[in-house]
């Protein structure tokens, strides 16, 4: 599947999530990187949303979490036919279900220069 989105400013927590030990551990040992802490928000449109979530909760890749934390499903996914990444579904998001976080091991923003408002592809 593959879907336009428009770049937005998230809220910010994510970068705390990513920074914990356990799941920075198990992202590098199933996708083959530590991802950078944070995500970069893509809006996609509402049609979209029936198909995602069959594939959200379809999904067999699972963290489980640490004391305190939330579980995280993910898919890998592509950002504009080149960066190799993953979207993540976090169990506890404030979100709307047309958000999609995609992780990635550099801070996306900065190496594609990327500003709110911005059109990306993530294909997955």
């Amino acid at each position: 599947m593959k879907i336009n989105g428009e770049v937005t400013t998230g809220l910010g927590k994510a970068a705390y999530f990513l920074s914990q030990e356990f799941y920075s551990l198990e992202f590098e040992r199933n996708l083959g990187f530590v991802p950078f802490p944070g995500t970069l928000n893509v809006v996609v449109s509402d049609d979209y949303l029936d198909e995602i979530n069959e594939i959200k909760n379809n999904c067999q890749n699972l963290i489980k979490p640490d004391e305190g934390f939330g579980a995280v499903k993910y898919i890998p996914a592509k950002l504009c036919d080149e960066i190799n990444g993953a979207i993540v579904f976090p169990a506890k998001t404030t979100h709307e279900e047309n958000y999609l976080e995609f992780i990635a091991e550099n801070k996306l923003r900065d190496q594609m220069n990327l500003k709110d408002g911005d059109i990306v592809s993530l294909e997955f």
